[in-house]
């Protein structure tokens, strides 16, 4: 049995969320009190009681995320993971479990990446839908058509027939329009502050990229697999420049967990808030063994 960690993205985050780990064990509280320290605010009171319109606040809610994740998978007392992933923003909890990262330093990156994709957002007004019920290749055609409207492409690979796209207002309700045509059982704009994993994020990628360059990235002690390509990296200038791609290129989960399947995966551990990407595995290995590790209860699993 080979064990696959997965680390969870925007979009999982929760008032309350952390808190039965905090209470309950005193490895938990430091993580949270070094957190407040580098942030140099309590983050741990906005994850404990909110208000949720400022947790769900993109600078807020992707260290938040990360925090709940990174003591998940501190906490966690079963099998050690061969091999890991993360669902965008996921990908950097997932970097500091295979050592590539300290937790310092990525809990600074991905405030500082939540941050200039919130600016982003606000130069480049933009959005994201989610597509129900088509092929991936019908999806990139219906993008290609509907880019005369405004920018758009797939943002998220997430499982058989459960696809995101993102780009401006014009193209991405173009890209809606032609989907319904093309027979989707649904084309729904969601709730987002902007327009992730499209080329309206290109201002964002150059403060990241500074703040990548400024940052320890070694060697991972495990292969993580990167959402850009779909396939498992170790060396720190790959991971670098991997990270620096994904905020505008599309998050390849599913063919992700095909290619960990396909490299031994049997079980896959989502760790931190929510079970997102628990029903996606389901959806696209139907065999796979997947558990959760969100709360105290959820730590002895093998």
């Amino acid at each position: 049995m080979s064990v696959a960690f997965v680390f969870p993205g925007q979009g999982s985050q929760y008032v309350g969320m952390g808190k039965d780990f905090y209470e309950q064990n005193p490895r938990a509280r430091e993580l949270f009190q070094r957190a407040d320290d580098v942030l140099g605010f309590s983050l741990s009171k906005i994850c404990f009681e909110g208000p949720e319109e400022e947790l769900r606040q993109t600078k807020n809610t992707q260290p938040a995320i990360f925090l709940h994740s990174v003591i998940a998978a501190v906490l966690y007392e079963g099998t050690p993971a061969s091999m890991a992933a993360g669902h965008s923003l996921g990908e950097y909890s997932a970097l500091v479990y295979a050592k590539a990262l300290t937790f310092e330093d990525g809990l600074r990156l991905v405030r500082l990446r939540g941050e200039l994709m919130h600016k982003a957002g606000m130069e480049w007004k933009g959005t994201m839908a989610a597509v129900l019920g088509l092929s991936p290749e019908s999806v990139n055609t219906i993008c290609e058509n509907a880019s005369e409207a405004g920018v758009v492409q797939v943002a998220n690979f997430n499982s058989p027939g459960q696809i995101v796209i993102s780009g401006s207002v014009g193209g991405v309700r173009k890209a809606m329009e032609l989907a319904k045509l093309a027979g989707a059982k649904l084309a729904k704009e969601l709730p987002v502050s902007g327009a992730f994993h499209s080329p309206l994020m290109e201002s964002a990628q150059e403060g990241l990229k500074r703040g990548l360059a400024s940052a320890t990235i070694v060697d991972a002690s495990i292969p993580v697999y990167s959402n850009v390509t779909a396939r498992p990296v170790q060396r720190a200038g790959r991971i670098r420049e991997m990270l620096y791609q994904q905020l505008t290129h599309p998050v390849r989960w599913e063919e992700t967990i095909i290619n960990m399947s396909a490299d031994g995966a049997t079980t896959f551990v989502e760790l931190g808030p929510g079970k997102v990407l628990q029903g996606l595995i389901k959806r696209i290995r139907a065999g796979a063994n997947v558990l959760g590790v969100e709360k105290t209860a959820d730590l002895i699993q093998s």
